[in-house]
């Protein structure tokens, strides 16, 4: 059994929404708490009392259960964000994944030393998480050099995505916790001047 499992056999699975809200915590917890490696699905499924082929139909595996455990939290479908203007797209953007990378600092720390050991963590997390975020980004930035607030030759174009990135990682490895004014000064103070946008504007 595993990640085999077909799309047909997941789909006839019987797992509520409350029952999987109810599954996804433990599995949060457990992660938290043992770590990816000693995290399995049998004690998750033993925790939950639920049968562990239920577990398998429906999520294929302790990777996938994992990154739905993630996404329970979720990204808050960043690929809907359009306020208008960069700035508060790009604003939104950093609040929501925010408030993936802050949920819970053990286990946020567990599952990125994991993403490193299990390869089929690393491409889960990849597709749909890091992708879909990368896409939504994409169609900000430019939707915004449609509206001509970016110009399309703008050299820091390339690095907007490995700013985000680097302001939410850095939060774990200084020991910080960031709240929204400084996430939004980090738009307006850093982000902004580099894409030639007036702060607030």
């Amino acid at each position: 059994m595993g990640s085999d499992a077909s799309p047909a056999a997941r789909r006839r699975s019987r797992v509520s929404p409350d029952r999987a809200a109810e599954l996804f915590a433990l599995v949060l917890d457990q992660l938290a708490e043992v770590g990816y490696d000693a995290l399995s699905v049998e004690a998750v499924a033993a925790r939950a009392r639920m049968s562990k082929a239920t577990i398998y139909r429906q999520w294929g595996g302790k990777p996938e259960l994992i990154v739905a455990a993630v996404r329970s939290l979720g990204t808050r479908n960043v690929d809907t964000i359009d306020t208008g203007s960069l700035l508060g797209d790009l604003k939104s953007y950093i609040a929501r994944f925010h408030e993936i990378a802050a949920f819970d600092r053990g286990t946020n720390r567990a599952l990125t030393h994991a993403v490193h050991r299990d390869p089929r963590l690393m491409a889960a997390v990849r597709q749909t998480v890091v992708e879909p975020g990368v896409a939504a980004l994409n169609t900000m930035l430019s939707r915004a050099v449609a509206r001509g607030e970016v110009a399309a030759d703008c050299k820091a174009l390339p690095y907007v995505n490995h700013m985000l990135m680097g302001a939410l990682g850095g939060e774990s490895l200084l020991g910080e916790d960031l709240d929204a004014d400084f996430l939004n000064g980090y738009i307006d103070h850093v982000i902004a001047p580099a894409l030639g946008l007036r702060a607030g504007g």
